[in-house]
């Protein structure tokens, strides 16, 4: 089941609404007893319907979920579709400056902000979820890798699995180096990180998955990096490594 409903984000962009989409197992139907662990992710429009999808193909996770009858709550926030970088300001965690966007205001702290004190709370509330640490994860692509990245080091009091495809770790790499030192990391922490192999030849993107990802490693965190074969920056990738980052997510997760 797929529930759509929408959401404001007041210090972000007003009032303007946009959608919040959340996937819940079939077996809370049957069990009402039953209580999930909950994986929020960013860019939700591209996560469930082709429909909605940016480019016009998604994740198709909410299939996925069904088939394999995974015991997991999935909640989905739209990204902001501003076309003067509202997306990448939103997904960034840091301010940043690249040649081809130019000066990028990084308001992840305040996406993250609403997300752990309006979201995640309002999700508690409404839906049958496990709502300790152990059982919340981030997850996302491209900027939404990096914001994973971001939440899983600086809100590892809330999050304590990740799960960052394809992240921008090329945007402001010195921050990400800097962050990554400095944030209290829990070493149960567990992290699904990969990059398409066509995507390695861009800018320091190699030497910046690799150098991060061992980075995280070395801080105690149980890294799962994975360069994916023929892999691309696109949905229809991201969808193919569904069955390797859900299933790190959960697991040894088993009360």
């Amino acid at each position: 089941m797929i529930e759509v409903w929408d959401v404001t984000l007041p210090k972000l962009s007003g009032r303007k609404k946009r959608r919040a989409y959340v996937y819940v197992p079939e077996a809370a139907e049957s069990d009402d007893q039953l209580r999930f662990p909950v994986l929020y992710m960013f860019d939700g429009h591209n996560v469930f319907f082709d429909e909605d999808a940016t480019y016009g193909k998604s994740w198709c996770l909410g299939e996925y979920l069904d088939e394999y009858q995974v015991p997991l709550i999935v909640a989905a926030v739209e990204c902001n579709h501003n076309r003067h970088n509202g997306r990448l300001s939103e997904y960034a965690p840091y301010t940043f400056t690249c040649d081809e966007f130019g000066t990028i205001e990084g308001r992840g702290p305040k996406t993250m902000d609403w997300i752990v004190h309006r979201f995640k709370r309002e999700i508690d509330k409404r839906y049958p979820t496990k709502p300790d640490r152990r059982n919340t994860f981030i997850a996302g692509s491209s900027m939404g890798g990096l914001m994973s990245l971001y939440a899983v080091s600086c809100f590892n009091d809330v999050f304590s699995r990740a799960a960052a495809l394809s992240p921008s770790v090329d945007f402001g790499a010195k921050s990400l180096d800097e962050m990554i030192r400095t944030a209290d990391i829990s070493p149960d922490t567990v992290l699904y990180m990969d990059m398409g192999e066509a995507e390695l030849g861009w800018h320091d993107t190699e030497k910046n998955f690799w150098r991060f990802s061992t980075m995280l490693a070395k801080r105690g965190v149980k890294v799962t990096a994975r360069i994916v074969p023929n892999g691309e920056h696109c949905e229809a990738c991201w969808e193919k490594q569904i069955p390797f980052f859900v299933q790190t997510l959960l697991y040894d997760l088993e009360d």
